[in-house]
């Protein structure tokens, strides 16, 4: 589900966030300064090849380009560590996939640390889901879950970035 929110923005570029996963987070910084946000679900579906998720993953990207008109940042949740060997694989073939595709399309692409993002939206570099999810309704949106939450807390560390360059 897509909510759009308007906020102030400085800078007319058009940055994307992702918390990337099997349940990627997102969220899109128009020119406008009105920001849409969601999660969209990346998981594998039955009868389908391992690389299949990719695939979906990679159209998506294009979708999202195609209907912003253009993306000109990309910004990713850089994770370090893993709780399972199976969300580490996802996330390499996510970020390999990512990655791939910016250097394609020839846009700019950061990773930026969780605790970054969590000190950044909430003031512990250390904030759980909850509090993740807090600090995005008290910046105005509803995110429908902690990945999107993150999105839109990454979102918020870019925009701030790139309002001081």
């Amino acid at each position: 589900m897509n909510r759009t929110v308007v906020l102030q923005a400085e800078s007319p570029r058009c940055l994307l966030a992702l918390d990337l996963g099997t349940t990627t987070g997102w969220a899109l910084r128009h020119p406008d300064g009105t920001t849409t946000s969601g999660s969209e679900a990346f998981s594998p579906r039955r009868f389908e090849g391992g690389g299949m998720r990719y695939l979906r993953f990679k159209r998506w990207l294009s979708e999202v380009k195609y209907s912003a008109d253009g993306i000109d940042a990309v910004y990713f949740e850089e994770v370090r560590r893993h709780a399972g060997v199976d969300a580490a694989h996802a996330y390499g073939g996510f970020l390999a996939h990512l990655t791939a595709w910016c250097e394609h399309h020839q846009i700019p692409y950061q990773g930026v640390p969780v605790g970054t993002i969590k000190k950044h939206a909430t003031g512990k570099g250390n904030a759980g889901k909850a509090a993740m999810i807090g600090a995005a309704r008290a910046r105005g949106f509803d995110p429908q879950d902690d990945n999107e939450a993150d999105a839109l807390a990454l979102l918020a560390w870019a925009t701030a970035q790139e309002d001081v360059a």
